[in-house]
């Protein structure tokens, strides 16, 4: 059986990743949790807040106009066009289940930040709940998917892959959270939680989506 053939079963999860990435999001978890006790029900900036805010400085005019197109990444418009492009990607190299990691690692972290902000109860600007972040975990939740795709698809070794999933992650969540920290839109800590949030959620997503792919193919032989 040729390789094509042998793609659309692939694991979006890789085995040698599997463990790395299982106690990564058990920390990130413990992370979010932690940071919504500190800051559940506050209405302003912690200290760790003031401090990176005072480092970040003023910025400029071309910053926010870069700022306010990362933001944009996260509105609905900029959100959907991501993901249609990126789902449309998997299925031209056929891998359907990419696809629906994609839409449910990305969809799951959005829906964990919307549930996670009324319980928490943080807010900013009179009274908009803040934390954590569903700007930045979705930019992170977003990085983290394709560099699973990518690194399925090149087969990359577990200190290879480990390292472009963490790369990516990182990457598109200090994007994100320095666009949402210049817009004032979010706290620096918000920003923290979001990104702990698509670090908890997407391993566990796409640990999900190769069970249920695996015992479907199963249940079809």
């Amino acid at each position: 059986m040729g390789r094509t053939e042998r793609e659309p079963g692939r694991a979006v999860l890789p085995g040698p990743l599997r463990g790395w990435l299982g106690a990564i999001a058990g920390l990130a978890a413990l992370a979010v949790v932690a940071l919504g006790a500190r800051y559940g029900g506050a209405d302003g900036p912690g200290g760790g807040d003031v401090r990176v805010r005072a480092l970040a400085g003023e910025s400029g005019a071309a910053w926010r106009d870069l700022a306010e197109g990362a933001d944009f990444l996260g509105e609905p418009a900029g959100a959907a066009g991501l993901v249609a492009v990126g789902v449309l990607g998997c299925l031209w190299v056929r891998w359907p289940r990419a696809a629906v990691l994609l839409v449910g690692g990305v969809g799951t972290a959005v829906a964990a930040t919307t549930l996670l902000k009324p319980v928490v109860g943080r807010t900013i600007h009179g009274g908009h709940l803040a934390f954590p972040s569903g700007h930045t975990a979705f930019l992170t939740a977003f990085a983290l998917v394709l560099a699973l795709v990518v690194s399925g698809r090149l087969g990359l070794g577990r200190t290879a892959g480990l390292s472009l999933v963490l790369a990516a992650g990182t990457v598109g969540g200090a994007v994100m959270g320095w666009a949402q920290v210049v817009l004032d839109a979010h706290y620096p800590t918000d920003a923290l939680g979001g990104w702990c949030t698509a670090f908890a959620v997407v391993p566990a997503v796409a640990w999900a989506v190769d069970r249920a792919a695996d015992s479907r193919a199963q249940n079809e032989n």
